[in-house]
């Protein structure tokens, strides 16, 4: 079977930058004339703050969607900032805000279609020790779970090391999806994280196999796949060795103010197909 690409909106909607931003409509026209089978939202404003989406508007969403022939893959939060919304946080008021957040982002997903929400852990405040940050976090990701088991949504785990410090490597991701102990919550990783760790992207292929449901392709610093240090060829084909069938998601050129999105998309896609038909 072919691979599926799909393509994260970060780059398209002033995240963590603050240009360039587009309408997602004219990001869901783009990525698909570019030849991309889906596409993985970001949930920040402009695009896809779940309070900013009224019934009819995310009606309207899905049905650009289907009318481009883009699958809506999987939403992604944006933690950080004013609210925190940190999982792991001393903070009692933070840790149910965040709990909140993160049904309304599992609502949005169903209510577009995606089957996937990703979760970052959280981060350890000073003071707090790594086994009271985790114990918080997994009570925050077993509540979502169960919420998303609901709405028919998959919660995926995953490592950040170089944004967090509290999840960071594939057996941290597989440890927290067996604590929280629900049959929805599956692992991911980004080859960005594992190069911070100047680990091998591949090796997380088959160390989160069976439970690999989702993965982020970003090469040295955010550029394109083939940019940059990645062992691509090593990475495609372990999932091939494993039999993913999930969507190689890129989440890319949001490091700075100076990228050209469509350029990002366009090449990223070209050297990986390239690629996979070098590889048969």
């Amino acid at each position: 079977m072919p691979m599926k690409y799909a393509f994260n909106t970060w780059v398209y909607g002033s995240f963590p930058v603050w240009v360039p931003s587009y309408p997602l409509e004219d990001v869901i026209r783009r990525l698909g004339r570019i030849g991309y089978d889906g596409i993985e939202i970001g949930c920040a404003a402009p695009h896809a703050w779940p309070a900013h989406l009224s019934a009819a508007r995310r009606r309207e969403l899905r049905g650009v969607l289907q009318s481009e022939g883009l699958a809506p893959v999987s939403l992604l939060p944006a933690p950080g900032g004013g609210p925190g919304n940190n999982a792991a946080s001393p903070l009692a008021e933070e840790r149910q805000t965040t709990l909140d957040h993160y049904k309304e982002v599992v609502d949005l997903a169903a209510d577009l279609g995606a089957p996937l929400v990703l979760y970052i852990a959280g981060w350890l405040v000073f003071g707090t020790t790594r086994e009271e940050g985790f114990e918080r976090s997994t009570e925050c990701l077993a509540q979502v779970a169960r919420h998303a088991a609901t709405r028919g949504v998959t919660i995926v785990v995953e490592p950040t090391s170089a944004d967090s410090n509290l999840i960071e490597t594939a057996d941290d991701a597989l440890e927290l999806m067996r604590a929280a102990g629900e049959p929805n919550v599956k692992v991911m990783f980004d080859t960005y994280h594992v190069m911070y760790r100047n680990e091998v992207s591949s090796d997380y292929v088959y160390a989160m196999a069976p439970h690999l449901a989702h993965v982020h392709f970003a090469d040295t610093d955010r550029l394109a796949p083939g940019d940059g240090e990645v062992n691509w060829r090593g990475v495609l084909q372990a999932v091939k060795d494993i039999g993913y069938d999930g969507y190689l998601t890129m989440e890319i050129g949001f490091n700075n103010r100076r990228g050209d999105p469509d350029s990002y998309a366009y090449r990223a896609l070209s050297y990986l197909k390239a690629l996979e038909r070098e590889l048969g």
